[in-house]
């Protein structure tokens, strides 16, 4: 029943000024509207709306990621615009952050303003 319907991504966020220049102006994603209750983005087909809430503990693990063609270019871009992706200790890491995991996929980790973690990844 849902398998063929459209998805909607919900992120928390304490400040709407900051939220929007992260994901518009540094990941890129295009804002589509906005109003005192959410921002929304578009990320490809998928609409993102970043909800003003008041005070939250970010959650420890990943809550948005997006699926990228190419990690080392998509990561170094990201780096030049202030993106510093996370260490975690015991999962070996190369110099760009990115984890390769048994499987073959690899991953980068990186949190927005509020502290939420998002991350990019290859499936190849």
């Amino acid at each position: 029943m849902l398998g063929s319907q459209s998805i909607v991504g919900f992120i928390p966020t304490k400040d709407f000024g900051r939220a929007k220049e992260f994901y518009g102006d540094t990941l890129g994603l295009r804002v589509v509207s906005e109003d005192q209750f959410a921002v929304v983005f578009e990320s490809a087909a998928t609409m993102i709306r970043v909800v003003k809430v008041g005070d939250f503990t970010p959650v420890k693990f990943t809550i948005l990621g997006w699926q990228v063609d190419d990690i080392d270019e998509t990561a170094a871009a990201l780096q030049k615009r202030g993106v510093v992706f996370e260490r975690f200790p015991g999962m070996e890491q190369d110099e760009q952050g990115i984890w390769r995991a048994p499987g073959g996929a690899r991953v980068a980790w990186f949190k927005d303003p509020d502290g939420n973690v998002l991350s990019i990844s290859f499936h190849g």
